[in-house]
């Protein structure tokens, strides 16, 4: 789980030792409170997760940390299992366009951050079909076939 140190100029994702190894980083990743433009809670940070690591070490479905380089941007990642996070999106950061974090504290980030968040909940699938991150492709409705009558006898 990793750990989220906020202040009133920055936050700061802190890697433990094992942490900064699998992220090849010598340091934890810190950014300016004001290029947080947008922070939305996630189920599962997998489906956020773009582009290929470069610098970093990925383990489909056990582990993802480190550097993210994509046609979209470099993201940083620190992700575990399936387990719910946070995607912090970033304008005007010199390293990074996003952050994807698995932690429970979401909610408590959002709060902390003071983000608007709306009222009642929304489904993650709906958030992303909003930001274009995640294409969301209609659903076939299914129709049952109405069975034959049985025959006469």
């Amino acid at each position: 789980m990793v750990t989220l140190l906020l202040d009133s100029t920055r936050l700061e994702v802190v890697l433990s030792g094992a942490e900064r190894a699998m992220a090849f980083r010598k340091g934890n990743v810190a950014v300016e409170r004001s290029t947080i433009t947008k922070v939305q809670l996630t189920d599962d940070t997998w489906t956020w997760l773009r582009g290929v690591p470069s610098p970093g070490t990925h383990l489909r479905g056990i582990v993802a940390i480190g550097t993210w380089k994509s046609a979209g941007g470099d993201d940083f990642a620190v992700i575990r299992r399936h387990r719910p996070g946070v995607v912090i999106d970033l304008e005007g950061d010199p390293e990074y366009q996003r952050l994807v974090l698995t932690t429970r504290h979401g909610l408590a980030l959002v709060q902390a951050l003071q983000v608007e968040v709306a009222e009642e909940p929304t489904d993650v699938v709906e958030i992303a079909a909003e930001t274009g991150a995640v294409p969301v492709a209609a659903r076939k409705t299914r129709t049952r076939k109405t069975p034959a009558p049985a025959p006469a006898v």
